[in-house]
């Protein structure tokens, strides 16, 4: 709504579900479609929830102006459907089933008579209380299938009582519900037992839009796990809090849906009667960065205004809130304000952050790494600070495992650089593990693809069996499938949006990917059949109880060798990356803004750091402490306060948040675009001054490319192949050209079907394309395979004939180049962009696709995009060049 601005009226209906959860996005998204309805009276809106405030809602548009009253429909129950009773039960009678003493029971279990009062803390008693329960509801309830949906706050809460029901597991089957737990698992949780009762084990994740089959007994602790912006750690923080009574009634509507439920609620029935009514929206919690600067890159200037747009929400933010929100923009350089009473615009870097579908601080770092050229990697480490469940599989409730999983990913080299933040070392092997990913399983499936376009047959049954190997080689070596593959699509998008706005540092990042160092890389997996000490409380069948207490994984570890992939380079980055972004995003905007980044060496005039043990009276090491016992000294610097988790203690902590080192010698500079400068020469370099070898320029229809490409270079070394007939030539330049005529582009000009082909591939060293895809079609799917194809016959070209050292070039626009994933295509074939540069028309004749974009700084260009073939090592998969080799050869000699 926010992108397409007043086009989105050509709706008729909008419909937005489950309005009670008011994150930052859909509070926005009510902003603009009250901004819709007061300029189209013929659009409907309807809002739907089973607990939200409606009167809030029906208060926030009758303001419309439009002469008719806001309509609130109450929708029954079908007539066909069972309606089935749900009771409610609260702390004083669940003491009472169970026995329990009543008195004290607020202070043991509530923390205080009200909620004002109280901690929200999980004490050992709550957990001890939910656990009783879950044994007294399982002893009375004689139908197995009936099933417990157990409300706790966070992940070590859910740890805390599944560690409690681990001796039960002969009676109940335990399932968690977290964000951070696999898809493929928690769907399990929709299983119906008949051997055990199910427990779900769940967060606020499953408050609403799942409907779990027989569960029939709901727990409530009555808490939640709040997101919030902390001021002084300037980074978001969580805290516990109590749920409020629409929090609790979603809860409630859990049960009752495929039976009869019965509601426990943790707390008296006076302290739930003093709950707040609805829990306080994102849009008062959270710092707005992304969305305040997505709203000022928005298209319509009327959605485009932050301060206008936020103070329409049904509840507007602090307006500090959002002037701190601007600052940082302006001083980061994301806005711009022409004038103290203009409008804030973006800039060329702020409408790059805002195109990525990513959390201000992941997309600052993106942009980091790629000025650093390792843009590839950041994008990856990006979208892993934004991603559950990662990669890495995470045993719930055994972190120690989980450990020894990251480490044979990823282990730190302490002589080269330090890895302080425990984040950062997840993420390290989170990054190895999608790496070694594409370099053994997926180099392998592009392999096989490739030998299967080579023979030109129906897939083979490995080929339709893939998704199941898939599993089982993640499953062997610790990792979840689902999670490589949304963090390979985010990367896609994330790449294609980089090559649409081509930011200037785009040509340096470009070359072979960190996970082909070194080139050659073997893995074999050794698989292992070890006895499971225990059953897997996730574990997904009732056969794996009953079967054999075996499980296998892969024990060929480390499957990245320290070293290996580049990591000590990309972690000593990242570490860099994380300091500077805390200088820029974490600090005070306003114009004595001190420089944060640490500096470990250096002290204050060559002196020791103050000792933070004599600062508090405890140091015993008197004259002999090699810190300073001088209140004049510099205290030592922090070394959390540089991690992603960041320094919990702020301005209270006992060391340093500054730096020795002035600001301005990190440098601000702020990213720009890529000059559009075209020069025939980046282009003419490439080929060379020596008269050995072709230049062969492929699919040139009106020998337009080739006419001008004779006046640059040798016309003998050029081949130029066309669809056309042999016509008479007119140009002189095209004299000595060696033109091949009637070959349709790629199926005959790189694999003949039948007979020899008429290239000399052997003396090739350059192949040109300059591809119309216009003329093929105007679908882009239909574009897209043309492409592909293109890639594949010349993997198998070029491996077949092992003509490694062949450069492929192709200029087209780059806002065609993303949306055809032309990367990722070569990329799936092997092929590597090493090169990108403006491409000259003037001097090689202009590109006959056409694109259009009206968004600002995003401009179309014609680019020249040079790729290398960087092959599979033989090592990791044999003789496959014999394969292609031994099929090019049958295919043009039968």
């Amino acid at each position: 709504m926010r992108d397409k601005g007043f086009q989105a009226l050509k709706y008729k209906v909008i419909i937005l579900d489950e309005v009670h959860e008011r994150s930052i996005e859909s509070d926005l998204a009510l902003v603009c479609v009250k901004q819709f309805l007061l300029k189209n009276k013929d659009l409907r809106v309807v809002l739907m929830s089973a607990t939200a405030d409606i009167g809030r809602y029906r208060d926030y548009f009758r303001d419309l102006g439009r002469g008719e009253r806001v309509e609130v429909l109450a929708i029954p129950s079908s007539n066909w459907k069972e309606n089935f009773q749900r009771q409610v039960s609260y702390l004083e009678q669940v003491t009472g089933f169970l026995g329990i003493s009543s008195e004290l029971i607020t202070s043991r279990y509530c923390s205080g008579p009200c909620p004002s009062m109280a901690d929200a803390e999980i004490k050992p008693e709550v957990h001890k209380l939910i656990h009783e329960l879950v044994l007294y509801i399982h002893e009375n309830e004689p139908d197995i299938e009936k099933s417990i949906l157990v409300f706790l706050p966070t992940y070590y809460a859910l740890e805390q009582q599944w560690y409690l029901l681990k001796p039960f597991s002969s009676s109940f089957k335990v399932h968690i519900l977290h964000g951070s737990v696999d898809t493929e698992q928690a769907l399990m949780a929709m299983k119906i037992w008949k051997s055990h009762r199910k427990v779900i084990l769940a967060t606020n994740i499953a408050e609403s839009s799942v409907t779990i089959p027989k569960v029939a007994f709901v727990i409530d602790s009555c808490r939640s796990l709040r997101v919030f912006w902390d001021s002084a750690q300037r980074k978001d923080s969580t805290e516990l809090v109590w749920v409020s009574k629409s929090q609790a009634e979603q809860r409630r509507g859990r049960t009752g849906r495929t039976c009869d439920g019965h509601v426990y609620r943790l707390v008296t029935q006076s302290f739930f009667s003093n709950l707040e009514d609805f829990e306080c929206p994102a849009i008062l919690k959270l710092s707005l960065r992304q969305q305040v600067l997505q709203i000022c890159c928005a298209e319509s200037r009327a959605i485009n205004d932050p301060k206008a747009l936020l103070q329409k929400a049904l509840d507007p933010p602090d307006a500090e809130v959002v002037e701190d929100a601007l600052n940082l923009l302006l001083h980061v350089k994301a806005l711009e304000k022409p004038s103290s009473r203009g409008r804030y615009e973006p800039t060329f870097y702020g409408r790059l952050l805002a195109s990525f579908a990513l959390s201000f601080d992941a997309s600052v770092l993106v942009v980091k790494f790629g000025e650093a050229g390792m843009l590839r990697e950041g994008i990856l480490l990006g979208i892993l600070m934004d991603t559950q469940p990662l990669p890495i599989l995470h045993p719930f409730g055994d972190d120690h495992l989980f450990t020894e999983y990251i480490n044979c990913y990823f282990s730190a080299d302490s002589d080269k650089i330090v890895v302080t933040g425990r984040k950062e070392v997840a993420f390290l092997g989170n990054l190895c593990a999608f790496q070694f990913w594409q370099r053994v399983f997926k180099d392998k499936h592009r392999l096989e693809h490739l030998k299967q376009v080579l023979k030109f047959e129906e897939m083979e049954p490995a080929t339709l069996l893939l998704p199941k190997l898939e599993e089982e080689w993640c499953f062997f070596h610790h990792l979840l499938q689902s999670s490589l593959h949304h963090v390979s699509e985010m990367y896609e998008d994330i790449l294609n949006s980089m090559h649409r706005f081509r930011p200037n540092f785009l040509p340096a990042s470009n070359g072979i990917p960190t996970y082909y160092s070194p080139s050659e890389f073997g893995h074999t997996c050794l698989l292992e059949c070890q006895l499971q000490g225990e059953i897997d409380a996730l574990s997904s069948s009732d056969e794996q109880l009953d079967q054999s207490n075996e499980t296998r994984k892969c024990v060929a570890v480390p499957f990245v060798a320290s070293g290996h992939f580049q990591t000590n380079d990309v972690a000593e980055n990242l570490v860099n990356t994380i300091k500077e972004i805390r200088v820029q995003c974490a600090g005070d905007t306003s114009s004595n803004y001190p420089a944060i980044i640490n500096d470990y060496d250096s002290h204050m005039n060559g002196g020791a750091p103050l000792c933070v043990y004599f600062v508090n009276g405890c140091c015993n090491r008197g004259s002999l402490c090699r810190f300073s016992h001088s209140l004049q000294a510099k205290k030592p610097a922090c070394k959390f306060f540089f991690t992603l988790q960041g320094c919990r203690h702020g301005d209270l902590c006992s060391f340093s948040h500054d730096s020795y080192q002035p600001i301005s010698s990190y440098g601000f500079n702020v990213c720009q675009p890529e000059a559009d400068h075209a020069d025939a020469s980046s282009l003419l370099r490439l080929f060379g001054t020596s008269s050995v070898g072709y230049i062969l320029l492929l699919d040139d229809a009106n020998m337009h490319f080739t006419s001008n490409l004779a006046n640059h270079c040798k016309p003998s070394r050029i081949i130029s192949t066309t669809s056309l007939t042999e016509t008479s030539i007119c140009d002189p330049l095209l004299t000595d050209v060696r033109i091949l005529w009637g070959l349709h582009h790629p199926y005959q000009t790189i694999i003949s079907s039948k007979g020899e082909n008429p290239i000399p591939w052997n003396e090739v060293k350059i192949v040109l394309w300059f591809p119309y895809l216009d003329s093929h079609s105007d679908n882009l799917d239909v574009q897209k395979i043309l492409v592909q194809n293109f890639f594949e016959y010349l993997a198998i070209r070029i491996l077949g004939d092992t003509l490694f050292e062949v450069k492929i070039i192709l200029a087209m626009n780059n806002i065609k180049f993303s949306q055809l994933e032309v990367e990722k295509l070569a990329r799936e074939c092997f092929f590597f962009l090493t090169e990108s540069f403006p491409f000259d028309e003037a001097s090689f004749g202009e590109l006959l696709d056409t694109v259009t974009v009206n968004k600002p700084m995003l401009m179309p260009r014609s680019v020249s995009y040079v790729f290398d073939m960087h092959p599979p090592s033989d090592i990791q998969f044999g003789d496959y060049a014999s394969v292609f080799q031994k099929h090019l050869h049958d295919r043009e000699t039968t």
